[in-house]
Formats: structure tokens, C-alpha cells, sequence
């Protein structure tokens, strides 16, 4: 969310940084955002002038009232009286102006949270991710001189997974690991949490369900309606990342300068109701409803935040280099950033089944825009407080990194070939074998 003084002051920025996201124009049921910024201009006009109103009444109520006593003292009742009536004149008035005032920055804070956030000088411009850009690869593409099966049906020749009776259990979506595919599951995730911890993040489990008021701090309206499960009854979100939570950990909190950056990386189921999302697939588990996910953020002072976004990044390439699968980097367009994001890269993967990458992680420069909903504050030395900028990254969601490392490490008889990294927490097994 955008501080609504640099919008009073240059809204012309704020509605050519809308045009660049291609939120302009009238199109598929979504209005323009333009109008919104002279819309939030005039409703600010009215709340600053109705504070002031509300700020001098105030100011004259109580003086009058101070006057009351002296004026009784003095033996004036009538002008006591009379300057009691004002006062409860004032009081009334005071009443309309403060229910004015919510219902201002309420209406005020409403357009706040759809206007998006500046985008980085840097960011490419484009409409969607059709126009992403393609930054650098890591690692030799190989296309091996046989077949590479689907995904599921590798793992069902390793009696790795159970579609059927997920089916059955949950619907579509879900799946049941088995044997040796779920052990290798574990293995990713244990070594993106040790590989995490060894850069100097500490290591955390959040809560898997967050508050409404973490929710709206965290996302925009329109990726909390498509993301996320509410429990009924309840004000409680199950999570779609443990970004959210993580992120949430510091809400309403003043974090001492001395003490940044916080590096932390965490562990956490995820769920996703992937609503008008295209690709949940019946037999696949690459877009699914619920996945783990080894995830890291960082919250960093404001001018150190790009260079802890590229540091971010680049661990995701470093974790999948060292499990021998060939990756590039993405920069996300203008129009494929989600509104609270000031630029985001995503991280692909090689599929040697389908000869090109595809997304297994994101990493997000989002500014102060969640430290601002949040009310995440930091403590400068000289005492003075200031917003933080939060990052995030995805280290591992073993669905998808599942999906890489079976395509790129598949024997021509079946059986898989556990990159050495792995070894370790697979009991040293080198090989997964067909049975």
C-alpha cells in the first residue's frame, strides 16, 4: 500500500505506474484503476478539512469548558449556561465529524489497498508473463536419448504415489506419497532447511493458519479470494505460503535498526484453492491444493532490500545447481507483478520431458507496501521511526521440485539417481530403484 502523502503529491507518477501494470483500460469485468487516484485525492481533501474542523472545535470546547468554573465562580450563571449549551453544541457537532472521519479513512484505506505499488525503475514492461524476461541459465539443458515418461507415471512405476485413493479421500488436487518418492520428498525439504540455515537464516515452524487482519496485510483482495481457505465460523485463513505467517510474525512491532536484517526460513504445509487457475491436473502434481514448502524472508532496512533480493534469488539457483538441475532466472514484466510487488524474479526449472523450464520458485521485493498495512516499524539510532521492506523467496515446494529432480536425474530403466546432496538424508541410497 502506497503512503497516501507521496499520492497527494504525485499522482501523475501513481497513475503512470498503473498504466505500466496495463491496469488502465476497462477490460474483462475490471474497471480501470486511473479515476481511483483522483477519487482517493478528493476523499483525502475531505478528511484533512473535516480533522481540522473537528481539531479546532475540540480546541474551543475546551477552553469554554475551562471558562465554565471561573463564569460560576465569578456568580455569571447565565453566561455559564450559556457556554455549557456550546459546549454540548460542539460535543454534537464533534460527533458528526469523527463518524465522518471513520467512514473517510475507511473508504480512504479501501482504494488504498487496490491502488498498486511503484514498480521498480528496472522492472521490464509488459502485459503478462508472456512478456517476461529471460535473465541468465545455470546448467546445461539435457534431453536424454529416451522418453521421459509423465511425472505421476515415473512415480507410480516407483510405487511413489497413490492418485486414486487421494481421489476418493479429497478429490482432485491432492495426492499420497509413498515409499521412497515420499522419503525423497522429506530428503528435499530437510536439505533446503540445512542448506538455508548454513547461509545464516534461523530456522522456523509458523502457525498454519493466520488472522484476517494478517491476510489483507500480506496479499491483494484479489490473490486472497483466488488463494485462500477460510475455516467457517472462524476469523482464520489456512495459509497459502508460510511467508504469510512469517511475515505476520512482526505485525504491529518496532524492530530495533541495530538488529536487521531478520533472515528467517520456514517450513510449512500450504493451501491453495487455485481459483481460475489453469493446469489442476488429474493425474499431475504440479498445480495441486496442498504441497509443502520450505520458504525463507527477510526484513532489511530500506536501502539494503535490493541487494538481499539478489542475494535471495541466487540461493534458490545455488540449492537446485547443487542438485544438478539446470535452472534460469525470469524477471517478472510490469503487468505479471502482483500489486504490492516492486520487482520479482522466478526461478525455472529444466523439464527434459517437455524440452523448457517451468516456475519452481519466486522471489518478491515488496518495499514497505506489507510493512505499511502491517505496521512494521523500525528504530533508527537517532530514535526516529521509519518502515521496513520485506522480502520473500521460495527455497523448495517439493511438488514441483519433486518434478525436476525425477525428469533430471531418470535412468532409461526407471529408476531414479538421488543427486549426492541428497544421499545423506536418504540413508545413503544412491539409486531408487524400479521393484
Amino acid at each position: 500500500m502506497l503512503d497516501i502523502r507521496f499520492l497527494r503529491e504525485n499522482p501523475e507518477t501513481v497513475k503512470e505506474n498503473i498504466r505500466k501494470k496495463f491496469q488502465d483500460i476497462d477490460d474483462n469485468n475490471k474497471k480501470s484503476k486511473i479515476p481511483l487516484v483522483d477519487e482517493v485525492i478528493e476523499l483525502d481533501a475531505k478528511a484533512r478539512a473535516t480533522q481540522q474542523e473537528a481539531d479546532k472545535l475540540r480546541a474551543d470546547r475546551n477552553r469554554i469548558s475551562k471558562q465554565i468554573g471561573a463564569l460560576m465562580g465569578q456568580g455569571k450563571k447565565d453566561e455559564a449556561e450559556a457556554a455549557k449549551a456550546q459546549v454540548t453544541q460542539f460535543s454534537e457537532r464533534l460527533a458528526e465529524l469523527e463518524a465522518d472521519e471513520a467512514q473517510l479513512a475507511e473508504k480512504i484505506k479501501e482504494i488504498m489497498m487496490i491502488i498498486p505499488n511503484i514498480i521498480a525503475d528496472d522492472v521490464p514492461i509488459g502485459k503478462d508473463d508472456s512478456e517476461n524476461v529471460e535473465l541468465e541459465k545455470f546448467g546445461e539443458p539435457v534431453v536424454p536419448g529416451f522418453e521421459v515418461p509423465y511425472h505421476t507415471d515415473i512415480m507410480e512405476k516407483l510405487h511413489g504415489i497413490d492418485l486414486d485413493a487421494a481421489r476418493k479421500v479429497a478429490g482432485n488436487g491432492f495426492y499420497y506419497l509413498m515409499g521412497d518418492i515420499a522419503r525423497l520428498h522429506s530428503a528435499v525439504t530437510s536439505y533446503a532447511r540445512d542448506f538455508m540455515i548454513d547461509k545464516g537464516f534461523t530456522y522456523c515452524i509458523p502457525p498454519f493458519m493466520i488472522r484476517s487482519g494478517v491476510v489483507t496485510g500480506v496479499m491483494s483482495f484479489a490473490e486472497m479470494d483466488a488463494m485462500m481457505y477460510k475455516i467457517e465460523g472462524e476469523d482464520l485463513y489456512l495459509i497459502g505460503t508460510s511467508e504469510h505467517s512469517m511475515i505476520g510474525k512482526y505485525i504491529d512491532t518496532i524492530v530495533d535498526e541495530e538488529t536487521l536484517p531478520h533472515t528467517l526460513t520456514s517450513y510449512s504445509p500450504c493451501f491453495r484453492k487455485e481459483k481460475g487457475a489453469h493446469g489442476l491436473e488429474e493425474r499431475g502434481v504440479y498445480r495441486i491444493h496442498q504441497f509443502e514448502k520450505q520458504e525463507m524472508i527477510v526484513i532489511s532496512k530500506p536501502e539494503d532490500s535490493m541487494e538481499w533480493f539478489h542475494k535471495m534469488w541466487r540461493y534458490t539457483v545455488d540449492l537446485f545447481r547443487s542438485m544438478d538441475v539446470p535452472v534460469r532466472t525470469i524477471e517478472c514484466c510490469s503487468g505479471d507483478l502482483a500489486d504490492l510487488k516492486v520487482k520479482s524474479y522466478d526461478v525455472e526449472a529444466w523439464s527434459p520431458r517437455q524440452k523448457k523450464y517451468f516456475e519452481v520458485g519466486s522471489c518478491s521485493n515488496l518495499g514497505d507496501a506489507q510493512a505499511r498495512r502491517l505496521g512494521i516499524r523500525v528504530k533508527g539510532a537517532d530514535g526516529k521511526k521509519y518502515l521496513a521492506h520485506t522480502l520473500n523467496n521460495t527455497v523448495a515446494a517439493p511438488p514441483r521440485m519433486l518434478i525436476a529432480l525425477l525428469e533430471n536425474n531418470l535412468n532409461e530403466d526407471g529408476s531414479i539417481r538421488i543427486p549426492e546432496a541428497l544421499r545423506p538424508y536418504m540413508g545413503g541410497k544412491a539409486v531408487i530403484e524400479v521393484k
